[in-house]
């Protein structure tokens, strides 16, 4: 005799379903608990200010009266009609120019030097690499210092070999150079510790066959190092390409722009534009004109590297 109690299979099979969707339903929700502030965070500063400042664009708004739309006529009068826009364009290609092959020369020779696993590398790591996360104010304040044409270390140092030092942050080329100079060193420490990781994760019986094959130093560093660097290297091209792009702590608290105009880079100009002259319609279009800029030429960037990247 069956016991009446027993379920048949096909209730079991159906209970088994449910206690299985239920499970995953808890799971779910417990997962989406976990990335609710993240998602909410999101929301907030990313999507939300993003949508604003896209209608903003096609406004004339100053951020206090209602907005009135004028279509494309930001654009234009930023494309065509703002000479200062162009200056702080060629101002901007004029830093990039200046800071990011030297950054990533400079991180690439310090990368090679400190990669070996030795105790006292890792203070030189620590040194090269704590500029970048410090306060950029407080760095720029210690660059203001030591530009100081009257009372900085640097010109008291030039002065020790006969050289009368420039009065650096009020002339020009010396203005940009010195930014150029501020800025390479605040920031080299980021692009050193990801090129260091990828000299490290190289195989080391590569050096060994070359070191077999009587290779040089150079030689290895030629054919070893370097082409198995390349995807580290772009990563780095990319990260400073747009970083140097959105400069803007160095600069505002060094020369606010100046003298003139002829350190006045992109973010500098929207900031002055939106908070200064209060054109948040006309800074928005800056903003997206910027985005624009940034995404097309890391497109280009992305498709040249398959001319230059080797990944194993």
């Amino acid at each position: 005799m069956h016991d009446i109690s027993e379920k048949p299979p096909s209730a079991r099979s159906r209970s088994g379903r449910r206690a299985r969707s239920s499970g995953r339903l808890r799971q779910a929700l417990t997962g989406y608990a976990f990335i609710a502030p993240l998602l909410v965070g999101i929301a907030l500063f990313q999507l939300y200010p993003m949508i604003t400042t896209t209608v903003a664009s096609f406004m004339d708004w100053d951020g206090l009266t209602s907005p009135t739309f004028v279509g494309f006529d930001n654009f234009q009068r930023l494309l065509f009609d703002d000479s200062m826009f162009h200056t702080v364009v060629l101002n901007t290609f004029l830093y990039m120019a200046g800071a990011i092959p030297l950054t990533m020369v400079l991180a690439l020779a310090l990368a090679t030097l400190i990669s070996p696993q030795r105790r006292i590398m890792v203070v030189f790591r620590l040194a090269f690499f704590v500029p970048f996360v410090a306060n950029v104010v407080a760095i720029s304040v210690v660059w203001f210092r030591l530009y100081s044409g009257e009372t900085g270390v640097l010109n008291d140092i030039l002065g020790t070999f006969g050289i009368d030092g420039p009065d650096w942050l009020v002339t020009m080329p010396w203005a940009m150079v010195a930014v150029i100079i501020a800025s390479v060193w605040q920031g080299v420490g980021y692009p050193m510790i990801v090129l260091m990781a990828g000299i490290q994760a190289i195989p080391t019986t590569l050096y060994e066959a070359a070191d077999l094959d009587g290779a040089s130093r150079w030689r290895r560093f030629r054919s070893i190092t370097l082409p198995l660097l390349t995807p580290s290297l772009f990563f780095v091209s990319i990260s400073q390409f747009v970083a140097s792009f959105q400069v803007f702590g160095i600069v505002y608290v060094m020369t606010k722009g100046g003298p003139g105009s002829d350190t006045n880079v992109y973010l500098l100009h929207l900031f002055d534009t939106a908070f200064g002259a209060g054109e948040l319609g006309y800074a928005s279009a800056m903003a997206w004109l910027l985005f624009l800029v940034i995404a097309a030429l890391t497109a280009i960037q992305w498709r040249l590297q398959r001319r230059w990247v080797f990944y194993e």
